[in-house]
């Protein structure tokens, strides 16, 4: 028998019984809107289900929303509108299981939100986007024919695109509504990385296919010939030229104002325009998630940009035995965000800015958060404890009626003596979680494995991180450029393996201009028990740590059996204090050896 105070059971409500199309013929965005909509009236928990198949998803009947998020367009009011195809919004109590769907979205959107919910999650789902913004071109073959050098270009299937001249239009997909393409761009876009399929590499660098063309000929069936007027031969057959365009205009994910949102057991294949974008939530779990291009497709891109960024949330982030594959941007990236003071009106009121463009028009602060101010020159707390917020007049996250950039913060206690017009930034200590990175692979990454900026308690272990083309783990506090926060006070990276790193594997840089070792920024990090499998590279590039530990470590070579002479330091510090070497064993012909400043 029941007791009295159980959770009910679900309500299960069927996608296909709204008129949803797993064969994936129709759109099946109406459908699934009406069914989360009809859900949100039952008050109960529910439960979402989609049968067995593929459901396409199309802009132009999806949710429509007017919403800003962190790292992407910030105010700009071109695109303040979103897409969304799947919507959890103020509700509770709600799964979402896909029983082995695959959604697979068409346009500019977002694949799935969840607003102001509680107790949110989705599973046993595939998510994947029909024609990404990202252009995979792989040079097929390269050579020199009649003095001039040539390529001939393979791209995925239904990549679609049109030659004028001796240039190339890459042409999204055609909306059904207005029978025009989602987007277009010519010859490189505007970002390029390289992936090389063989190596298992991807990185950041030029874009050599555009350059001194003398012609371009479709050969057909998503074949290209370029030829050139230079006679140097190619030498970058087998590469793959990952091409975008930078604007991050939608989330592929967002999670905000709301808590204990978990993702579980999926397949997300391709993220539009920006990755999972959790925001001022609480408790957000992500475990055995598989951020990877679909094999099946031919494409080497997974994601837009990050593959998850978190920005303000609080309470916990778990993230545990995902895979991490082919993204733009930092798999992982978990941080707060500084707003710089701009006036002082009273003695307890600020005036506060967003700095970064691509951050704009949400709350940043609630009453009763605590908040502390930061020196920008040393990025240091100034005297005194955190302040009470006690009232806020600026962005809502949903109206462009307000101002989007600036608001006015009111606390209980006036604000210390050394807080500066342009000279300190606030730190909002609620919003800021504990984390664990556990479990995951990481690989053909153009950028870091793990951002982490959080005062919170952090544990990254048991991960596999190969061939990052930055840092494998980067820890900053930056008031100078993206203006993420904080100090870290409490992180323990531990049983990780790291192989064919670029280096430094472990960064710690703020972007304090004054490093003191009597006043450092972040405090307390231990590096334990990892395997290191380096070339020459720096293992740890340390600045301004108060409390920094490498013991208990392997560090082997990787440079074969000729060993050239290791020429990088394996550590360096800059400014900290309280650092401890010991335990560890290295490769012979390794030395420990340590720079400080």
């Amino acid at each position: 028998m029941r007791s009295a105070t159980s959770r009910p059971e679900p309500v299960v409500v069927d996608v296909t019984a709204f008129g949803a199309d797993p064969t994936g013929r129709a759109d099946s965005a109406p459908a699934v809107a009406a069914a989360l909509r009809y859900a949100r009236t039952l008050h109960r928990p529910v439960e979402i289900v989609f049968s067995s198949g593929t459901y396409r998803l199309y802009p132009e009947r999806a949710e429509l929303r007017e919403l800003y998020v962190s790292n992407t367009v910030g105010a700009d009011q071109r695109y303040r509108d979103k897409r969304i195809g799947l919507l959890v919004e103020d509700m509770r109590d709600v799964t979402v299981d896909g029983r082995g769907a695959r959604l697979v979205c068409h346009g500019p959107q977002t694949a799935f939100a969840v607003i102001r919910s509680a107790n949110v999650t989705f599973t046993n789902l595939s998510i994947d986007y029909a024609a990404p913004k990202v252009i995979d071109a792989t040079v097929a073959a390269a050579g020199v024919t009649g003095g001039r050098a040539w390529r001939r270009l393979s791209l995925p299937a239904g990549t679609r695109y049109r030659v004028d001249g001796a240039h190339i239009t890459w042409l999204g997909e055609t909306s059904p509504a207005s029978g025009q393409p989602y987007w277009s761009g010519v010859d490189g876009l505007e970002y390029t990385q390289i992936h090389d399929p063989a190596a298992q590499r991807t990185w950041r660098g030029d874009n050599p296919l555009f350059t001194d063309v003398a012609a371009v000929v479709d050969l057909g069936a998503g074949r290209i010939r370029i030829d050139y007027t230079s006679a140097t031969p190619p030498a970058d057959a087998g590469l793959v030229y990952q091409m975008r365009l930078i604007e991050r205009v939608h989330p592929g994910a967002f999670i905000w104002e709301s808590r204990n949102v978990t993702m579980r057991s999926m397949n997300v294949h391709y993220l539009q325009e920006f990755g999972v974008v959790g925001q001022f939530s609480e408790n957000i779990t992500i475990d055995r998630v598989n951020f990877a291009p679909d094999p099946a497709s031919g494409r080497t891109s997974s994601s837009f940009a990050d593959h998850v960024n978190l920005s303000g949330v609080r309470g916990r982030v778990t993230i545990t035995g995902c895979a991490f594959d082919g993204p733009h941007d930092d798999p992982i990236n978990v941080h707060g965000t500084y707003l710089e003071v701009i006036g002082k009106p009273e003695p307890a009121t600020l005036s506060l800015a967003y700095m970064h463009r691509e951050t704009a028009g949400f709350p940043q602060f609630h009453p009763g958060d605590q908040v502390r101010f930061i020196d920008k020159r040393t990025m240091t707390p100034l005297a005194g404890p955190p302040a009470a917020v006690t009232a806020v007049d600026g962005p809502n996250g949903t109206d462009h009626s307000r101002p989007l950039t600036t608001m006015t913060v009111t606390f209980d206690r006036p604000v210390p003596d050394g807080v500066a017009v342009g000279g300190t930034v606030t730190e909002n200590l609620t919003w800021a979680p504990e984390v664990l990175i556990s479990g995951n692979v990481f690989r053909n990454v153009p950028t870091r494995g793990v951002l982490v900026t959080t005062p919170k308690p952090v544990l990254i272990t048991g991960n596999r991180f190969d061939g990052m083309s930055m840092a494998d783990i980067s820890i900053s506090a930056d008031a100078s450029s993206w203006y993420e926060s904080g100090a870290v006070t409490d992180v323990t990276i531990s049983g990780n393996t790291f192989t064919r790193p670029a280096g430094p594997v472990i960064f710690v840089e703020p972007t304090n201009e004054v490093a003191d070792s009597s006043r450092p920024v972040h405090h307390d990090i231990s590096v334990k028990d990892n395997t290191f499998e380096v070339g020459d590279v720096t293992v740890a590039d340390v600045r301004s740590v108060s409390g920094f530990r490498f013991t208990g470590n392997v560090v082997r070579r990787l440079d074969g059996q000729d060993r050239p002479p290791y020429a990088s330091p394996l550590f360096v510090f800059h400014g900290g204090s309280g650092i401890v070497i010991a335990g560890n064993h290295y490769d012979p012909g390794l030395n420990p050896s340590v720079i400080e400043d």
